[in-house]
C-alpha cells in the first residue's frame, strides 16, 4: 500500500520572511503552532531566510519550521520564494518581529474559508484594530499609513484601512493570478493594488499591533525612504493621477490662453497679447507631453505585468494606432508649417524689414506649437507601438 503524500493534506502555509530575527523568531513560530492546534488547522510553517548572519536559521529548524534560503535580497523576494515553495491552498504571511500576534491567525483563515481571496489585517481603529503604546511610530500611525490607505481606496478602489499591514492571508490561486513583480517592500502594496484592480474578493479583519520585540538591531523599515518608494509605486500604477489629469489641466489652461490672446482681448486693465500666446503654448506642450507619458506608463505597466489588462486602453488602441497617429502628426506639421510660411511670406512682402510684432507672433507661435506637437506625436506613436509590441495580447486582451 502506497503512503499518502502528507503535503496533500496541508491547508494553510504560514510564510515568515526572515533577516536576522533571532530575538523573536522562536516566539512567532511557537504562536503559529499553537494557533494550528487550537483552531484545528492542518498547516506548515516556512521561514524564508533572506541572508541572516545570526542564529535565525538554527532557531527555525529547532522549532520545526521548514527553512528556505532566498538568495535575492528584498522583502518581496523572500516572500515570493516562500510562497512558491508552500504546499497549502491558503497562505498567511507575517513578519518575524513579534509585532503581529500569530494567535490571531484563525480569524484570517476563517475568512479565507468563507471564500475571500485576500484577507488583510487591520491594525488601525478605522478598521476595528488597535495599536499598543509604542508599537507604531507617530508618523506611520497618523500620517503615512492613513494617507496611503486613503490613496489606495481612492485611486484603486481597495477596500482596506491599513494598506501597510504585513499580517494577511490569501489563496495561492489568487497570488498566482496576480503575477507579482516587486522584490522589495512594495510587494505588500502591489498585492492590494493588483487584487483591487482585478476585482478579487477582499476583506479586512481587526488585529492588534504589538511593540517590536527585537533588541539586537533596529527595524528594517525606513520611514521616508520606504514612504517615497510606496508613493512612487502608487504613481506608477496610476498614470491618471501622475500624468493624465495634470496634463489635461495644463492643456485646458493653454487653450484658455489662446482663447483670450488670439483676438487680443482686454479684460480690465489687462491686455492679453503675444506673450500670453507663448505661455499658453508652453502649457499646451507640457500638458501634451504629460498625457503622452500617461500612455507610456500605462502601456509599460501592463506589458510588464505591474497592472492587469485595461479595457479603456484596449479601446483607445482600437481607435488610435501607429498609422493614425502618423496621419494626425502630419496634419499638425502641415498646418503649423503653413502658418510659419505665411509669416515668412509677410516678412518677404516687407522686403525682410520690420514686421508688426503682435500680428506676426499670432502666426509664428501657433505654427511652431503645431509643428512641435506634430513631431512629438510622430516619435510617441512609434514609441508606444514598440512598448505594446512585446506582449501585445496582454495590452489588448
Amino acid at each position: 500500500m502506497q503512503a499518502v503524500d502528507q503535503t496533500l493534506s496541508i491547508e494553510v502555509s504560514v510564510v515568515i520572511p526572515c533577516l536576522n530575527e533571532q530575538d523573536t523568531l522562536a516566539r512567532c513560530i511557537e504562536k503559529v503552532r499553537r494557533a494550528f492546534r487550537e483552531a484545528n488547522i492542518t498547516g506548515e510553517i516556512l521561514v524564508a531566510d533572506n541572508g541572516s548572519i545570526d542564529s535565525s536559521r538554527i532557531i527555525a529548524q529547532h522549532e520545526g519550521a521548514r527553512v528556505l534560503t532566498i538568495n535575492e535580497p528584498g522583502y518581496g523576494s523572500a516572500l515570493m520564494g516562500g510562497i512558491a515553495a508552500a504546499n497549502g491552498r491558503l497562505i498567511v504571511i507575517g513578519d518575524a518581529d513579534n509585532s503581529y500576534d500569530f494567535l490571531e491567525l484563525p480569524k484570517i483563515v476563517e475568512k479565507l474559508r468563507e471564500g475571500f481571496d485576500l484577507v488583510q489585517g487591520c491594525r488601525l481603529p478605522a478598521g476595528g484594530g488597535s495599536v499598543q503604546p509604542g508599537a507604531m511610530p507617530f508618523l506611520h500611525r497618523w500620517v503615512g499609513n492613513p494617507l496611503f490607505s486613503f490613496l489606495a481606496r481612492t485611486w484603486f478602489g481597495a477596500p482596506v484601512n491599513d494598506v501597510y499591514c504585513g499580517l494577511r492571508g490569501f489563496t495561492k490561486a489568487m497570488y498566482e493570478r496576480l503575477d507579482q513583480r516587486c522584490t522589495g517592500m512594495e510587494f505588500a502594496t502591489e498585492m492590494i493594488i493588483k487584487a483591487s484592480l482585478r476585482a478579487e474578493k477582499i476583506t479586512e479583519v481587526p488585529i492588534t499591533l504589538h511593540p517590536d520585540g527585537r533588541t539586537s538591531h533596529a527595524p528594517h523599515l525606513k520611514t521616508f525612504r520606504d514612504g517615497w518608494r510606496t508613493f512612487r509605486y502608487f504613481l506608477m500604477c496610476s498614470p491618471r493621477w501622475l500624468f493624465l489629469i495634470p496634463g489635461g489641466a495644463f492643456i485646458a489652461l493653454g487653450l484658455l490662453g489662446y482663447l483670450v490672446a488670439m483676438p487680443g482681448l482686454r479684460i480690465g486693465h489687462s491686455t492679453f497679447d503675444a506673450h500670453t500666446l507663448l505661455f499658453a503654448s508652453l502649457a499646451i506642450l507640457c500638458g501634451y507631453q504629460w498625457i503622452l507619458f500617461a500612455l507610456f506608463a500605462k502601456t509599460f505597466a501592463i506589458t510588464e505585468g505591474f497592472l492587469p489588462p485595461d479595457r479603456d486602453l484596449a479601446r483607445f488602441f482600437e481607435i488610435v494606432n501607429l498609422e493614425k497617429g502618423l496621419v494626425l502628426a502630419a496634419l499638425a506639421i502641415l498646418a503649423g508649417g503653413c502658418l510659419l510660411l505665411t509669416a515668412v511670406w509677410q516678412w518677404w512682402l516687407t522686403g525682410f524689414g520690420q514686421l508688426d510684432y503682435a500680428r506676426t507672433m499670432r502666426l509664428v507661435v501657433p505654427g511652431a506649437t503645431l509643428v512641435a506637437l506634430g513631431f512629438q506625436t510622430v516619435f510617441s506613436s512609434f514609441f508606444v507601438s514598440i512598448l505594446g509590441m512585446r506582449r501585445r495580447e496582454s495590452v489588448f486582451r
